[in-house]
C-alpha cells in the first residue's frame, strides 16, 4: 500500500491499524538543534484522543506518544524521529459482524476490492485512528512556526452553524466547551443536538474553520504547488472530509472583480482579505482562512441494509463505540495539517532565493 507519507523536505510517514498493537510515524526533515517540548506535543494528541466528553466514542485510549529516535538531550538531532503510540483498549469483536459484509459510504468495500484482503477491525488505516500519527508530526511543526498561530474550530454541526467570521469571534474560546465552538451559545446548542443524534444511533457531519495569523509573504510556489493547493491535500487526505474552501471560497463566484479584488494599502497588506492569505498560490503576509467539511460518520448504530462479500443484501446494524460527529475532535487535526503543509513551505522558501550583500 502506497501513501503513507506526506511532505517534501518536511515528510511524515505514518504506520499502523485502529486495532493494532500501536500506530506511529517518521518525521524526516526535522532541522537538528529544535528544543522539542514534548508536553505540548502530548496537549495536542489529549485534544484528539477518544473518551474525553460523552459527544465522542468512548473508547479509552491514553494516547501516550513514546519517541524512538531524532532526539537527544531533549533537542531534535535532525536525524529522523520516530514515535509510536500504543493502543491499549481496542474490542475488535466489536467488528465481527462486519468480517463479511460492508458499510455503506465507508472504505470497507473498495479496500477489498482494491487489496483483496482487508482489516475489518476498526477499519485498519482507513480508521481515522490513524490522524493520531498525524497529531504528533503537526504538533512538531508547529513548534518549527513559532511566530505562526493556527487555530481551527467548529463552524458548523449539521444545519447549525455560526454567522461571525474568525476575526469576529473570540477564539480563545475554542477550548472552553467539548464541541471546540468559540460561540458559547451556539456550542451548547451543537452539543444538545449531537446529543439527540446519538441517542438514535445516527451520525451528523459538520465544518470545521481555520485562522492561521503570522504568516509571512512568499511561502509557496506558483504553478503545481500553490499554498492554498497543499493545503486543500492535505485536508481532503483527512478521514471524511467532503470539501475545502479558502478565502471566498465559492461564495466569490457570486461576486464581481469589483467586489472581489483585495485592495491594497501602503504597505502591502489588504483592506480585506478575500483572497485568504494566498494569492497566486503565494502567501501574502494576511491570515490565511480556510473551511472544511465532514461528512456524517458512515458507521451507524441502527439497523441498516448494505451487501456482503457475496453481492448478497443482508441486515446488520453498527457496534461498539463510535463517533456521533467527528468535527470536535477532528479540530487539532486540522490544525496539524496545516502545520505541516506551512513547516515544509517555510523550509523549502530557504531555498527559493539567494540574496546578495
Amino acid at each position: 500500500m502506497s501513501g503513507n507519507s506526506f511532505g517534501t523536505l518536511l515528510k511524515l510517514t505514518t504506520f499502523g491499524e485502529s486495532h493494532g498493537p500501536a500506530l506511529g510515524g517518521i518525521l524526516e526533515g526535522c532541522p537538528a538543534g529544535l528544543e522539542l517540548d514534548v508536553e505540548a506535543i502530548q496537549k495536542e494528541l489529549e485534544r484528539r484522543k477518544p473518551g474525553q466528553s460523552k459527544i465522542v466514542t468512548q473508547r479509552k485510549e491514553p494516547d501516550q506518544v513514546v519517541f524512538y529516535s531524532g532526539l537527544f538531550e531533549g533537542k531534535t538531532t535532525g536525524t529522523p524521529i520516530g514515535f509510536a503510540i500504543h493502543n491499549t483498549n481496542q474490542k475488535s469483536k466489536d467488528y465481527s459482524h462486519i468480517k463479511d459484509s460492508y458499510r455503506p459510504s465507508h472504505a470497507d468495500y473498495v479496500y477489498d476490492k482494491k487489496y483483496g484482503f482487508r482489516d475489518y477491525r476498526g477499519g485498519g488505516r482507513s480508521s481515522a485512528r490513524e490522524t493520531a500519527s498525524r497529531v504528533v508530526g503537526g504538533a512538531i511543526a508547529k513548534q518549527l512556526l513559532p511566530d505562526v498561530k493556527i487555530q481551527a474550530y467548529v463552524s458548523q454541526v449539521g444545519d447549525l452553524g455560526l454567522t461571525k467570521s474568525a476575526e469576529e469571534l473570540d477564539l480563545s474560546l475554542v477550548e472552553s466547551n467539548p464541541v471546540r465552538c468559540p460561540d458559547p451559545k451556539a456550542a451548547a446548542q451543537m452539543e444538545t443536538y449531537i446529543k439527540e443524534i446519538k441517542k438514535q444511533g445516527d451520525t451528523v457531519g459538520g465544518v470545521i474553520s481555520c485562522r492561521i495569523t503570522g504568516v509571512p509573504v512568499g511561502l509557496g510556489s506558483p504553478v503545481f504547488d500553490k499554498l492554498h493547493a497543499r493545503l486543500g491535500a492535505a485536508m481532503l487526505s483527512i478521514n471524511a472530509v467532503k470539501g475545502f474552501e479558502y478565502g471566498s471560497g465559492f461564495e466569490g463566484a457570486r461576486m464581481k472583480g469589483s467586489q472581489h479584488n483585495d485592495a491594497f494599502n501602503s504597505d502591502g497588506s489588504t483592506q480585506t482579505n478575500h483572497s485568504g492569505g494566498v494569492q497566486g498560490g503565494i502567501s501574502n503576509g494576511m491570515d490565511i482562512v480556510f473551511s472544511v467539511a465532514f461528512k456524517p460518520v458512515a458507521t451507524l448504530l441502527q439497523p441498516y441494509t448494505t451487501i456482503d462479500s457475496e453481492g448478497n443484501t443482508v441486515e446488520t446494524q453498527g457496534k461498539g463505540r463510535h463517533d456521533p460527529c467527528v468535527v470536535p475532535r477532528a479540530v487539532p487535526i486540522v490544525e496539524a495539517m496545516a502545520a505541516l503543509v506551512l513547516a515544509d513551505f517555510s523550509l523549502l522558501a530557504r531555498t527559493d532565493r539567494f540574496d546578495v550583500d
